[in-house]
């Protein structure tokens, strides 16, 4: 299996899945979870960061990066840390990068297979 479509295959079915069971049940989730968004925000921002690092010399583009860096990773860690004081806007936002990771990777996916 090619490394693009585990990449799709990984945001449609784990990172989907996780944003879409946090944002629907908000406070409500497993309460383990949000240390563990806590951490994952964190790895999110370091591992895009690195990735930003080896591509501004080579030329590569690196928008999805900036997105992960500025957006889904503090969103993931506000989350965390908040727990369920988290006010139910930033649950909203999550649902909504549910979605469109779900969406962006399923159209990708489906070039790649058809």
């Amino acid at each position: 299996m090619e490394l693009r479509t585990f990449v799709h295959l990984f945001h449609i079915f784990i990172v989907g899945a996780l944003f879409l069971y946090v944002g629907i049940n908000r406070e409500s989730i497993y309460k383990p979870l949000f240390p563990f968004l806590f951490f994952l925000g964190i790895i999110i921002i370091v591992y895009h960061l690195i990735k930003i690092y080896g591509y501004v010399n080579s030329g590569k583009s690196y928008w999805v990066n900036l997105i992960h860096v500025f957006i889904v990773g503090p969103l993931v860690v506000y989350i965390g840390y908040n727990r369920e004081k988290t006010s139910r806007k930033f649950f909203e936002i999550l649902l909504m990068l549910a979605f469109a990771s779900i969406g962006y990777h399923s159209y990708y996916l489906a070039n790649i297979l058809f």
